[in-house]
């Protein structure tokens, strides 16, 4: 009986040992990996490949870390992995940069994660991609010259009772929160005409929730950052459908106007064939159009204001720029448009700001075909990710690339494809302008009121997916004398 059991078990170790050779075998044969001529790198763990790594380098604060030593490992600005379940080559410096934003829709193309489509549903009809396409065409209406000068005065108006609200009588308070909330209450204005506060403040916990999980591991159990994106999607998307549905009610009454704001023009705009979107269709794009509106900027300005208390004669400087400004004003007018393009210093320390703490981290891209760059292969269908930070704290395109100066801005600026904190090439992304505008209105509205300290001296900044506070940023106002 021994013998037969000994016989037994090793029957069953050698019959395992070859279905395990036949299966590295196979996986050799099949492996995205196996192609010749690939960049070096490493394809990372089984299933989840170097997400982790790529993720906790910007848990702990330092998302360049991930590039540079890799960069450093490898003597190349083309490095392969597999990360978020796909096998992919990153892109480092401004010529790769130059590369994939000169090649969009020849060699390359936009490409989401999966879990972009499962938390935007009606993608799954289209893709990410067409879905995008989509959006560009019908955004130009909203975001040309003439439509962003009107906004000029609305952003103010928005920020004026933001500041009455959350900012004006108060010592101590949390930049993040309050930054996010300024962004989301401009977005919702002027997207949806939305302007109810209590309505906007019950909607911001799910947008975090949701900005968190969508670009994070597409795992859906309890808990987990995907999961609470997916619900929290749902849950805006409810509000939404109420909204979309009486603002279909108020325009066929005649209390809402066809051009008024986005909402109303994708309600009234139909495609080639003479179809309209469904009212899901319409919500997915608004809530797409919510969180592009909302958590870069917020981002962008709750940074000028760490900076400001870190900086104080570059706070001095924008002080005087707004405060000329602001003496030019008679009471109760808002800024127009001549006095954003007065803001060139403010501007400067806001770029400088998204060069040191880039809201968009990177972008991915999508090889249309083989091809070679650099010397090395491409194959179809892999992932190309281009990052910020492998030019923006790179000392090649910009020296002491830790020092804070807003004079790297001046006259001609950064060289081409160093400085991309929107992106590049036709891919950049569409909202830049409008960006410029809520940042610059944010930091008017603040430097008018204000000096501040930070209550946290050392307070640790993490990136998950944009660069945020570990703390969020409390600090101590003083308010100006009148």
């Amino acid at each position: 009986m021994e013998q037969y059991n000994l016989y037994l078990c090793l029957l069953i170790l050698f019959v395992s040992l070859v279905s395990l050779s036949l299966f590295v075998l196979f996986y050799k044969h099949r492996s995205p990996f196996a192609v010749p001529n690939l960049p070096p790198g490493t394809a990372g763990y089984p299933v989840i490949g170097e997400s982790l790594e790529f993720l906790a380098t910007g848990w702990r604060g330092h998302p360049e870390k991930f590039i540079f030593d890799r960069m450093m490992r490898f003597s190349s600005h083309l490095f392969k992995t597999s990360i978020l379940g796909e096998p992919a080559v990153i892109c480092c410096g401004a010529a790769c940069n130059k590369f994939l934003f000169s090649n969009e829709n020849k060699l390359v193309s936009a490409w989401w994660p999966n879990s972009v489509n499962r938390i935007f549903p009606t993608t799954v009809q289209t893709d990410s991609k067409e879905e995008s396409r989509k959006m560009r065409k019908l955004l130009p209406n909203f975001l040309k010259p003439e439509a962003l000068r009107a906004y000029v005065g609305i952003m103010d108006s928005v920020a004026h009772t933001h500041f009455a609200l959350f900012w004006d009588n108060r010592t101590q308070l949390t930049v993040y929160p309050l930054a996010k909330r300024y962004t989301f209450s401009l977005a919702c204005r002027l997207f949806m005409s939305f302007e109810d506060m209590n309505h906007v403040a019950k909607l911001e916990k799910p947008f975090h929730l949701l900005a968190c999980g969508i670009m994070s591991m597409p795992i859906d159990l309890p808990r987990t950052p995907f999961n609470k994106a997916i619900k929290a999607a749902n849950g805006i998307r409810k509000e939404l459908l109420e909204i979309i549905r009486q603002r279909k009610v108020d325009l066929a009454e005649g209390k809402a106007s066809a051009t008024q704001d986005i909402l109303s023009h994708m309600l009234l705009t139909c495609d080639e064939s003479g179809q309209f979107m469904n009212e899901f269709d319409i919500a997915d794009k608004i809530l797409g159009l919510l969180i592009g509106g909302h958590d870069t900027a917020s981002a962008a300005c709750t940074f000028v204001v760490k900076y400001l208390a870190e900086l104080p004669q570059i706070y001095d400087t924008v002080y005087q720029e707004q405060m000329e400004i602001a003496k030019s004003k008679s009471p109760g007018e808002l800024l127009n448009w001549d006095d954003i393009n007065k803001m060139k210093y403010s501007w400067n320390v806001a770029c400088e700001v998204m060069r040191i703490a880039p809201p968009l981290q990177g972008g991915f891209r999508e090889a249309i075909n083989d091809f070679v760059f650099n010397g090395f292969s491409i194959p179809k269908g892999w992932k190309l990710y281009w990052s910020a930070n492998s030019t923006h704290k790179n000392p090649e395109y910009f020296p002491e690339p830790e020092k804070f100066d807003p004079s790297r801005f001046e006259g001609k600026g950064p060289a081409p494809y160093t400085f991309v904190p929107f992106g590049g090439g036709p891919r950049m992304c569409p909202g830049k302008e409008y960006a410029r505008l809520e940042i610059l209105v944010f930091i008017h509205n603040l430097v008018k009121r204000f000096k501040w300290e930070k209550l946290i001296p050392d307070e640790k900044i993490i990136v998950d997916p944009m660069p945020i506070p570990a703390k969020n940023l409390p600090i101590r106002l003083h308010p100006h004398k009148p």
